[in-house]
């Protein structure tokens, strides 16, 4: 009964999600949402230029490098690599679900951004400091909201939520300190944001409502995810559909932007970990794995498994991306569907391949993608190679470490 009652509920879900695919391509609803709010966002950032010219008429050598430092550290990149160490840590349901709320953040606000697809502030006349490459990325992409806000009012709020209910630190004094640091740094990040002409104001409040709605619905929903993904029925087989799915699940933009590359790669790390999770939690993730700075995990095995470990899932990285590379193409080609890279594959840049035409006839996969003129397989190698890299982190490399005295 139980395996029947989650095949239930696991249909629902993904049914549910085909059915607004259908519906909302059929009522064009991200045109009519983008015609309702881009006119007010874009007027509020174009009014709003002043005041960021304002705030940036104080600015000199040390803001740059401190809020450039903070948008670093508060970055995807930054998460991707902090990540693993909190698994490796011993601090498993922490980094699974901080993992897990982080591609939740980042598909929801990146579905936000493109629907509205309003612009960043102009510059000039407004000052934009790109001091990474990260930071130019994220220059490409629409404004609002700002995901750095978003993204540090989940998962700060989600870290201070974790430390006072999963560990041994209480009292008032430590809930009004983690509370206060948590709002100065989404404060500083916000302020930053602005600063550095990232984003207008409206951007930042739009990214601090979406967060603290995102927390707060995450709160109500951790454990019932977590209990799921250690213990439930059929979890890599819906999590994989799910995942796929989402492929799909996302808006077209006004015009091309690196978002969906980057829900692309947050939603292959969350099948990674999940599937991962599911399979070795006995073996390494339970409640009960030593953890750092206890007896059992000194902090020079903790930086032995840093150093096994890096190396490890890079390579990994690089085989799954080399491995997608060659099957997906393959697989496009042996199903009729036409094919383009325009990044990963350089003979396909720009042009179909496969023997599909307007005059064959097509089978329901080609259907579905007959809008395109050919499908990008960039997506596929990113998905495939980012899912290979997470789950090395929870699963290949703490193997090693068995295999190696670090566990």
């Amino acid at each position: 009964m139980e395996g029947e009652g989650a095949a239930v509920w696991q249909g629902a879900v993904l049914g549910g999600i085909i059915f607004w695919l259908v519906s909302a391509s059929y009522l064009d609803v991200t045109r009519k949402l983008r015609s309702f709010f881009q006119p007010w966002v874009s007027h509020h950032v174009e009014t709003q230029t002043p005041i960021i010219l304002k705030i940036q008429s104080y600015g000199f050598g040390f803001l740059d490098a401190l809020f450039s430092g903070l948008s670093c550290v508060v970055s995807v990149p930054f998460y991707t690599a902090f990540l693993p160490l909190v698994f490796w840590s011993g601090h498993g349901k922490l980094a699974r679900q901080m993992t897990l709320l982080m591609a939740f953040c980042d598909y929801i606000g990146n579905c936000i951004k493109d629907v509205i697809s309003a612009p960043r502030p102009a510059s000039p006349p407004v000052k934009r400091v790109t001091a990474t490459k990260d930071e130019e990325d994220n220059a490409l992409e629409y404004g609002l909201p700002s995901s750095h806000t978003l993204n540090t009012v989940c998962l700060s709020g989600y870290l201070l939520h974790y430390v006072l209910t999963h560990t041994q630190i209480e009292g008032a004094y430590v809930t009004y300190l983690g509370v206060s640091l948590a709002c100065m740094l989404v404060f500083l990040i916000g302020l930053g944001r602005i600063y550095l002409g990232m984003h207008s104001v409206v951007d930042v409040l739009a990214g601090l409502l979406i967060g603290l709605t995102i927390l707060a619905f995450w709160l109500t929903v951790d454990e019932h995810i977590d209990s799921f993904v250690i213990s439930g029925q059929n979890v890599t087989t819906f999590w994989a559909a799910l995942s796929f799915l989402l492929l799909f699940a996302y808006p077209t933009p006004e015009l091309p932007t690196p978002s969906f590359e980057f829900h692309t790669a947050f939603n292959g790390v969350a099948l990674g970990i999940v599937s991962g999770v599911q399979l070795t939690y006995h073996q390494f993730h339970h409640d009960n794995v030593p953890r750092l700075f206890a007896s059992e995990l000194t902090i020079p095995v903790f930086v032995g498994r840093m150093l096994l470990g890096i190396p490890t899932i890079l390579i990994v990285k690089f085989c799954s991306k080399a491995l997608a590379k060659w099957t997906i193409p393959m697989v496009a080609n042996t199903l009729g569907i036409p094919i383009k890279s325009t990044s990963y594959i350089p003979t396909l840049n720009g042009s179909g391949t496969g023997k599909k035409t307007d005059k064959l006839k097509q089978g329901y996969m080609q259907k579905l993608l007959s809008q395109h003129k050919a499908f990008d397989v960039d997506t596929g190698i990113r998905f495939f190679q980012y899912a290979g890299l997470a789950w090395s982190v929870v699963d290949l490399v703490p193997s090693l470490f068995s295999y190696t005295g670090l566990s």
